[in-house]
């Protein structure tokens, strides 16, 4: 199969989890002995030509003249050139500013796999009228789009109920880490076990505030990492409102090992996220073997399962905080235990691609006929 990826900022990963899944299932493909091309941004860092087998191409994005609306001109020009390639398939990550897109290639010959991502209109960043936009880009896709993909069982009842149609179930991946690095917390002023973290973009809707009132009213003297990028209106407001010595933020780390061993010798990871589908550093973070607290929503709860404590407000959060080490020796262990068997079972990637592969194929024997 010949195969493009759009949508995304471009492999390798250096942003977040469109990036992660397109750098591990277009590698994946590759080495079953598919055609692969990832669209990147032509700011990104990596400029090779090809990136462990997987084909680059590199477009042009104004993001650095008009910032986010970039990405409505960037998509077109990806999928513009990606229709006069011949690909047997291009999937797209994510729908809302590929939409003027759709129409404006409404006759090109290619077949759209689209994911839907989470419920984007929920998030709390966007006003009113953007939110309203959004719910239409999301009808135009249903309608344009030719296969519907959602990564999170959630994600797929919700669209079953509101248009009418079932997306095909597509989850990410992560693979059991094995080896973990003692030191990686002491490079950070951490003391193992002793530490708690969250992992995310820094977000209203990824309840980062909930998180952290909880734990300062939990008056507990151990030290909070927020790691992900601060350089946005919102990161800097968080980071003039809570750092301090029990609150630290780190910025970004996108080195997968550093993240890892940082994840397994928390006391434990907190996962706020609340309108996304399944949220690759949840994966990653039952894959660290990290005890997890997370918010209370069924994107979440058909990840996790009973194997989290989950929280809906800060006072929860807090009464969980505030009883850590009790409720640690009473579950820790066997939520961990659980959540490995899941990834395993159900998430590791070879399990995933091969999911991705199969579903690539039966897309493009429907059309064929």
């Amino acid at each position: 199969m010949k195969i493009a990826i759009l949508g995304t900022r471009g492999i390798p990963n250096n942003y977040g989890g469109f990036e992660q899944f397109a750098e591990y299932i277009s590698t994946g493909l590759v080495s079953k002995g598919h055609e692969v091309t990832v669209y990147n941004p032509s700011f990104h860092a990596y400029k090779e030509e090809y990136y462990n087998g997987v084909r680059l191409v590199r477009i042009g994005s104004p993001e650095k003249w008009i910032g986010p609306l970039a990405n409505f001109v960037y998509d077109y020009r990806c999928l513009r050139h990606a229709a006069t390639q011949g690909f047997d398939l291009l999937y797209e990550a994510g729908y809302v500013t590929v939409v003027p897109s759709f129409i404006l290639l409404c006759k090109a010959p290619y077949t759209m796999l689209t994911n839907m991502d989470g419920l984007e209109w929920k998030r709390s960043k966007w006003p009113a009228a953007a939110k309203w936009v959004i719910r239409q880009c999301e009808r135009v896709t249903v309608r344009k789009s030719q296969v519907l993909i959602a990564d999170n069982v959630g994600i797929q009842a919700y669209y079953k109920e509101r248009f009418g149609v079932e997306p095909i179930y597509l989850p990410y991946g992560a693979n059991m880490v094995h080896s973990f690095d003692p030191t990686t917390p002491a490079g950070y002023g951490l003391t193992t076990s002793e530490y708690f973290m969250l992992v995310a973009r820094l977000e209203k809707e990824n309840n980062i505030e909930m998180v952290l009132d909880g734990y300062l009213a939990s008056s507990l003297p151990h030290t909070f990492l927020v790691v992900g990028s601060y350089q946005t209106r919102y990161g800097r407001y968080l980071r003039g409102k809570y750092a301090s010595e029990r609150i630290r933020f780190s910025g970004g780390i996108y080195n997968k090992d550093t993240l890892d061993s940082l994840r397994h010798f928390s006391k434990a990871y907190l996962h706020g996220h609340s309108v996304g589908g399944t949220n690759p550093s949840l994966l990653e973070a039952m894959a660290s073997e990290a005890f997890i607290l997370a918010h209370q929503n069924q994107f979440n709860q058909s990840v996790l399962g009973k194997n989290a404590l989950y929280f809906g407000t800060r006072e929860e959060l807090a009464d969980i905080f505030r009883t850590i080490d009790n409720l640690c020796l009473k579950y820790k262990q066997l939520y961990i235990s659980n959540n490995s068997t899941v990834i395993r079972e159900s998430y590791n990637w070879e399990k995933v691609v091969a999911l991705h592969e199969e579903v690539f194929a039966s897309v493009l024997q429907i059309k064929r006929f």
